[in-house]
């Protein structure tokens, strides 16, 4: 199959950071079909020969095992051509359209991956140059809009020159290998099925956490905060992910369809629920690492007087009846005290107890994200103690101890994991929408955060939490006063 990507941004952070890598990575597995042609798109004046320069300058800062050799990259390189283009030129399209047609390739793939100002600009101009016909596909990266206006006024631009099944709206948690053996584990084994409901789990939490600061992303990230970075898109996928209901079929809109009913039923927020289940925080000077770092309002390219949130606590409820009354938690933010993403499901404790058990909640799944990759189920087993036994017989309180049976799937599978956006690129070379984000699902999602957007515009700014920290101390009294804990605090 040949295929053209135009990367919209070719010389930009994303590009060479992920999607080069990922696609070097493609090539190097041979998933990549040999019959195409990657062509950088930005303002710089390139020749091909220099871009593919600054590619290869670029895999010094990719870890070792993902760098290419000179001779590697030099077969990928063949691959790599550049365009200069003004994006807000309609002539600089009619170039690009031009080399298109020199090969009239089968598929062509356009990935935005500009500032999100950019994406209706760029959408119109690429209908004005003919380049919107069937075989076209567009990659939106996220934030797919600021708020709920934007993000229509960005899907109904999309909609008059596309077909949605032409858009992929990218989400790169939903290509990682975990994400995609969650939704293996809930529908291709009967074992958690029967359980995975109010009856049997107390609360289901999902952290997102960064030991790392805004870095060199400190202006756009200004504009952004975690609200709209974090929690719009990747938390609430992982939500839909652990309490959509099975699909009829592994089928695209199948999927989604499930996805849309979970945050349609998401509770609605209320003056109430704001002022108690809505926490936002913003780092201060702190220690990571061991060294003493500087906080959110000194890093480069903020605003000195910022009220933007770097942290983000909230609970919440699905209203349905699988999982009516159970609180899910969702917890994300930047320099915290480890980078570590995951899904904690905390079974409910036994009705009644016949043995001397540890104090907390010990009986839970932990769906493990990053930077560990597998599943650990928490359970309890009988210590093996002789002072347990009385007279030669077993005491009647024998006591229980945590044991944990931990699937690790980097060790399971190794070389033959894919990464997010190797996989992600590749569907959406091969036309295949599962692991994309539909536009109802996109617009319910900002539906429902909008409320957290419009109150805090108005309130009293977020909460300063020292970096290296868990975040403001508000994220814990608000999950202990449902008589629970976060997962490191229990």
């Amino acid at each position: 199959m040949s295929f053209d990507l135009v990367l919209f941004g070719g010389t930009g952070d994303l590009a060479w950071r992920k999607l080069m890598p990922a696609l070097f990575q493609a090539f190097r597995h041979g998933s990549l079909p040999q019959d195409g042609r990657i062509v950088g798109v930005a303002r710089d004046d390139l020749s091909d020969d220099q871009y593919r320069e600054l590619i290869q300058s670029r895999f010094s800062a990719v870890e070792g095992a993902k760098r290419p050799s000179p001779e590697e990259f030099k077969k990928f390189a063949s691959m790599l051509h550049y365009l200069r283009m003004d994006l807000s030129k309609p002539d600089d399209y009619a170039k690009l359209a031009d080399l298109l047609k020199q090969r009239d390739a089968s598929t062509v793939v356009m990935y935005v991956a500009t500032a999100p100002a950019l994406f209706t600009q760029v959408v119109e101009q690429i209908a004005a140059a003919g380049l919107n016909g069937p075989k076209t596909r567009i990659v939106l990266e996220k934030p797919l809009g600021h708020d709920l206006a934007s993000n229509r006024a960005i899907n109904a631009a999309v909609g008059k020159v596309l077909e949605e099944k032409q858009v992929f709206r990218i989400d790169h948690y939903l290509g990682k290998p975990s994400v995609q053996n969650l939704f293996a584990m809930r529908f291709g084994n009967a074992l958690f099925e029967p359980i995975w409901r109010r009856e049997h789990i107390a609360n289901i939490q999902i952290t997102i956490a960064e030991d790392l600061g805004v870095e060199k992303r400190g202006a756009f990230y200004d504009q952004t905060g975690a609200l709209r970075d974090m929690v719009q898109n990747h938390a609430l996928q992982l939500l839909c992910a652990i309490g959509m209901e099975p699909p009829i079929n592994s089928h695209a809109d199948a999927i989604r369809d499930e996805k849309l009913k979970v945050l349609r039923a998401l509770k609605p927020w209320t003056p109430e629920s704001l002022s108690l289940h809505a926490i936002r925080g913003q780092y201060t000077a702190g220690t990571a690492y061991g060294e003493r770092v500087q906080g959110y309002r000194d890093e480069p390219g903020v605003d000195p007087d910022s009220r933007t949130e770097t942290f983000v606590a909230l609970r919440t409820e699905i209203a349905n009846w699988r999982w009516a009354g159970v609180p899910f938690y969702i917890r994300t933010g930047k320099r915290l005290a480890s980078r570590d993403a995951r899904i904690e499901v905390n079974f409910r404790p036994t009705p009644h107890a016949i043995y001397r058990a540890p104090t907390g909640n010990v009986n839970k799944l932990v769906i493990n994200l990053q930077p560990k990759d597998g599943l650990e189920l928490h359970m309890l087993a009988q210590a093996q103690d002789n002072r347990q036994r009385t007279n030669g017989n077993q005491s009647a309180a024998a006591q229980l101890a945590p044991v944990q049976l931990d699937l690790d799937f980097d060790k399971r599978f190794g070389a033959e994991r894919v990464g997010a956006y190797e996989r992600l690129l590749l569907d959406v070379i091969d036309g295949r929408l599962n692991l994309f984000v539909r536009s109802d699902e996109q617009e319910e999602a900002w539906r429902w955060v909008e409320p957290l957007i419009d109150s805090w515009e108005s309130d009293g700014g977020p909460r300063p939490y020292a970096a290296g920290t868990w975040g403001p101390s508000a994220s814990s009294a608000m999950i202990a006063r449902d008589g629970f804990a976060w997962g490191e605090e229990q």
